[in-house]
């Protein structure tokens, strides 16, 4: 059972399964958001999801990063995320037709970045995560 269906502008209809959220920004004692700071957080989260799932493949969204007109430290200037870093377990079906549809099925974990806590359903989701290149970047499985 999936926690929800989120369904791509090619049409393909996927399953959520698994989805951890996580602030951004949460346990930054000290610094402040800037490239170096947020290359290490996606770093780490695509590092965490290829080791929690290694025969899936994993793929980033490219987050948008904002740059406020604030003081830039010695990091360089602020760079700002989406404050909630998404990591999902998304199934489909089979990407190979000669598959059986019953005993195979497709699987990508996708990283994103969103500014709330919604859960993606339907065509309600980012357009980011809606455009993913599902026939490009997904791996068949036998159940």
């Amino acid at each position: 059972m999936s926690l929800t269906h989120v369904v791509l502008t090619s049409g393909r209809s996927l399953d959520l399964s698994e989805l951890r959220l996580s602030s951004t920004y949460g346990g930054m004692l000290e610094g402040y958001p800037c490239k170096l700071v947020n290359d290490m957080k996606i770093k780490g989260l695509v590092h965490a999801a290829e080791r929690a799932r290694p025969s899936v493949p994993v793929h980033l969204v490219p987050p948008p990063r904002e740059y406020p007109d604030q003081y830039a430290g010695a990091f360089g200037p602020v760079e700002v995320l989406p404050s909630v870093a998404c990591v999902g377990a998304f199934h489909s079906t089979a990407l190979d037709r000669d598959h059986d549809p019953v005993l195979y099925r497709s699987a990508l974990t996708i990283i994103w970045f969103q500014p709330t806590t919604h859960v993606p359903y339907g065509c309600d989701a980012e357009d980011a995560l809606r455009e993913v290149d599902w026939e490009g970047l997904a791996r068949d499985y036998e159940l």
